[in-house]
């Protein structure tokens, strides 16, 4: 290999580079895809508690009628930051840490496209969490919903919805720059051998995300450019008096808000495809039909937007065409719940608890899109509209869904991640208390929202009769919260013992299983050849004559394992300062839009420096010369 010098000038000052491997500094320059997704899990877990506690606030204000626990005011902002951040801030960067981390691994490849975009995506995200967030101390939270409804999110007298507005524009950023990232990190940087149609589901379920991100998030970027002009710049966009329309944001805002309800689940979807094969001994049923209801999901997810707006008056032709096509989106979305069924029909079952969490990951599902197809039903959804059953639903759907096939991914990648296999009595004791707890909490809303108790009330009257239900749902609330203790209990515990977790501990599928657990930086010694669907499992396993699975002499689990050091020849992206810093300078520009035109200049002066000092910055660090 032919050395490469450089003069020593070249690489001080401006372009002098961090050299922490370990500590702070090493995680704030770091632009290794498996750290970056750590570090979206960790903090998308956080916000998680934090969205939590906000949960159980709501609740506990509803458990009885007349409660006084939280004023009106307070309570708006509660729950539309709990909306917010458990949409934003909580589901959207859990799947993002595991498509991070994992997807190069399981395409062979050493890292992402565009490594330092990758480190930008995730301080960014950071930063509008924490923007978002200091509104409760600047003037007060965001308090006119999740879905930030116009014209009376512009008439709010507070700041509030002016932290949403750029808050969400600064996680939307986060995002956009991610799928570009992504998309073409899974397109040109698969291992040799591995075709489309060799690529885990998992794979291919983030694929199809981060199209349906590159294509909705444009939509809510402009509804929300618009709210920020109408908040602090005096224009019309909304105002019907002076020429706006009000209903204008509600187009714009679920045209992207159900493709988000598919950004949220795919994820999901794909983790528990590789779980079920895996724990039933056998492969996906169906694999391409899998694949294909995917991305049907994600093409028919931009046209039934208007069925969150039959009550808006558009008319029955309007109604009719998008419930028929919200007809439609339960077809490949039961296509998937058969394969899934399929797989482990007349499986070698083993519970465990990543396959606990997936089992009731598609059944909690299966409740969530039965009552998602009553909203397809224009009449039923106009009696609906407004009510608890659209809370039970949209939990069910999200939380059923998203975070019980979260958890299921974290129970099955995390030997992989830290070397640790969970505790499996505590990861079984969590998951039967958390799906105790969620249908305690949930199910009884179907009954509230059916009895008629509107959505984002503060408090009710004793003799509408709705206080026992609310009972039940804020225990069970609080059954999921010690689910969750639970789990931090078991994650405590587990950091304690010593790494040495085998590579393979599950007997695994697909290409991470071949590397050692966890990963070392250059993810594998030589990039693998892929040769067949389920490459890793094919490695280990031979058929015989009679259809007889028996194991290949030579290979077995880790056959390719890769170890701590770094392979001869390897090339690797050095640690960069700069996304932080240009991350940093977006973060002090949302203040200054605010509160001060010196500040937002100051901000866009830091941001200007990371990018330009990003731009000069080479990719690799220089190799010392070689006599």
């Amino acid at each position: 290999m032919a050395s490469v010098s450089v003069p020593v000038g070249e690489v001080r000052g401006l372009l002098r580079r961090p050299r922490a491997t370990t500590g702070f500094w090493s995680w704030v320059t770091t632009v290794d895809h498996k750290k970056i997704g750590i570090l979206y899990g960790v903090t998308a877990f956080a916000f998680f508690l934090v969205g939590g506690v906000e949960a159980l606030l709501i609740r506990l204000q509803l458990a009885r009628p007349e409660q006084q626990l939280l004023s009106p005011s307070v309570y708006n902002e509660m729950f539309t930051m709990h909306g917010i951040t458990m949409v934003f801030f909580v589901v959207m960067p859990l799947s993002a840490a595991f498509i991070n981390y994992l997807v190069p691994l399981m395409i062979g490849a050493r890292d992402v496209a565009f490594p330092r975009l990758n480190a930008f995506s995730y301080w960014v995200f950071l930063f509008s969490g924490i923007f978002t967030y200091s509104s409760w101390f600047l003037g007060g939270a965001p308090n006119g919903g999740w879905f930030g409804y116009a014209p009376n999110s512009v008439l709010d007298p507070t700041r509030g919805m002016t932290f949403y507005a750029i808050g969400l524009l600064l996680a939307g950023i986060a995002s956009t720059v991610s799928a570009v990232n992504l998309a073409v990190t899974i397109l040109n940087m698969r291992a040799p051998g591995m075709t489309l149609f060799r690529m885990p589901v998992f794979v291919w379920m983030s694929l199809v995300v981060q199209f349906l991100l590159a294509f909705s998030l444009p939509i809510i970027t402009v509804a929300l450019v618009e709210l920020l002009f109408d908040k602090r710049f005096g224009t019309h966009f909304f105002d019907a008096a002076a020429g706006g329309d009000p209903v204008l944001w509600q187009h714009l805002f679920w045209l992207f808000g159900h493709p988000e309800v598919y950004i949220l689940l795919l994820p999901a979807m794909g983790i528990v495809s590789e779980i079920l094969p895996v724990f039933s001994r056998k492969p996906l049923f169906g694999y391409q039909f899998v694949v294909f209801s995917g991305i049907a999901i994600g093409f028919i997810g931009f046209g039934v937007w208007v069925h969150h707006m039959y009550a808006v008056g558009l008319g029955p032709i309007a109604n009719t065409a998008f419930g028929i096509s919200t007809i439609i989106i339960a077809v490949p979305t039961g296509v998937k719940i058969f394969n899934w069924l399929g797989t482990i029909w007349r499986g070698d079952l083993t519970f465990r608890t990543p396959m606990l969490y997936a089992l009731g990951f598609v059944s909690m599902f299966v409740i969530g899109g039965l009552s998602g197809v009553t909203h397809s039903i224009v009449p039923s959804d106009y009696q609906q509209t407004d009510t608890y059953y659209v809370v039970a639903h949209f939990h069910y759907v999200l939380f059923g869904g998203a975070i019980f096939g979260l958890f299921a991914g974290m129970y099955y990648w995390w030997p992989k991640v830290f070397g640790r296999r969970l505790n499996e009595t505590l990861g079984k004791i969590q998951f039967w208390i958390m799906l105790v707890g969620f249908n305690l909490t949930f199910g009884p809303m179907h009954v509230l929202g059916l009895q008629g108790m509107p959505r984002r009330i503060q408090t009710y009257p004793a003799e509408l009769g709705l206080s026992f239900w609310n009972l039940v749902s804020t225990i069970g609330a609080f059954t999921i919260a010690l689910a969750i203790l639970v789990f931090l209990v078991n994650v405590a515990i587990t950091q304690r013992k010593p790494r040495g977790e085998e590579a393979d501990p599950w007997d695994g599928r697909t290409l991470e299983w071949l590397t050692s657990s966890p990963p070392p930086e250059h993810n594998f010694d030589e990039i693998p050849t892929v040769h067949a669907l389920d490459e890793a499992w094919h490695r280990k396993y031979a058929e015989t004559e009679d259809g007889r699975l028996v194991p290949v002499p030579a290979g077995g689990s880790g056959a390719e394992a890769a170890h701590g050091h770094r392979a001869q020849g390897v090339h690797l992206p050095s640690p960069s300062y700069y996304p932080f810093i240009a991350s940093l300078g977006l973060f002090v520009l949302g203040y200054g839009l605010i509160f001060s035109w010196w500040l937002a200049i100051a901000g866009a002066v830091v941001l200007l420096a990371g990018l330009y000092g990003w731009a000069l910055e080479p990719s690799v660090e220089p190799e010392p010369e070689v006599a």
